[in-house]
């Protein structure tokens, strides 16, 4: 079992950057990978079918401390009123993913995780938080008319050229975007592509679309390195989530 400080603490200091993404300082890295570690350079590896592999252990590639990060310079994350009041009224220590919740989408807990594949299916596997996955459809289904709200939501995929399009509808509203509350209602639409640039470069541009939230549509961008010969833990929160307790004041990144 993996022995680090607790989720809630990693979430509140996980502000170091790595391409413009949030890692928590006290993420130690393990032999065979390094979180620190330039991008490798050669090709992106393929699939016999001749689709990219996106298989491998990856370090980041969403928001943690604040989303605002994947923005285009210059640019700013459009709450409508409402949201800015609820993100305001938030306070740090009720972050879902602090207290062992999962974390949605885009946002995911400052731990390594990996892509698994099944016949139609696509997995994401979490080390963090609860050890939660994603299961993204591949078989060319759509989105069920009556869904019951997920933490997830319900994911259909589909390739465009080398890049997956992951299409999510059907989510609850209660995960936080990020540490620093940014809310989001049953009505969120998300649309992720991810693109293999190179063998240790993961490109994902997330689209957000909560009208009930948000004013507009917008897209991050978020960038997630390879680890070579990564291994994903076993990483019990409920074991380890000391720090919540102590955790005080609204929620913003230190």
């Amino acid at each position: 079992m993996r022995t680090v400080q607790s989720t809630a603490l990693l979430a509140a200091m996980g502000t170091a950057a790595l391409s413009g993404q949030a890692v928590a300082p006290n993420a130690t890295p393990r032999a065979g990978g390094s979180i620190t570690a330039a991008a490798l350079t050669g090709p992106a590896p393929r699939l016999p079918d001749g689709k990219p592999d996106f298989s491998g252990v990856w370090l980041s590639s969403a928001p943690i401390g604040d989303l605002a990060v994947g923005l285009p310079k210059g640019e700013k994350i459009p709450l409508l009123p409402s949201a800015e009041k609820t993100m305001q009224a938030r306070q740090s220590k009720d972050d879902p993913e602090a207290n062992c919740l999962p974390t949605g989408v885009p946002r995911v807990a400052p731990y390594p995780w990996t892509i698994a594949t099944a016949p139609g299916r696509l997995f994401f596997l979490f080390e963090g938080n609860i050890h939660s996955y994603r299961q993204i459809f591949m078989d060319g289904r759509a989105h069920p008319a009556d869904l019951n709200p997920t933490w997830y939501g319900h994911s259909v995929g589909r390739w465009e050229g080398d890049t997956l399009v992951i299409d999510t509808v059907g989510y609850n509203d209660k995960f936080w975007f990020d540490f620093r509350g940014h809310p989001h209602t049953d009505q969120l639409h998300t649309t992720e592509r991810y693109t293999r640039k190179t063998l240790g470069t993961l490109v994902n541009e997330v689209t957000i679309d909560d009208p009930g939230a948000y004013s507009r549509p917008f897209t991050l961008t978020f960038t997630a390195r390879l680890m070579p010969n990564g291994e994903i833990m076993e990483y019990i929160c409920q074991e380890n989530n000391q720090d919540v307790r102590h955790i005080k004041g609204p929620a913003i990144v230190p």
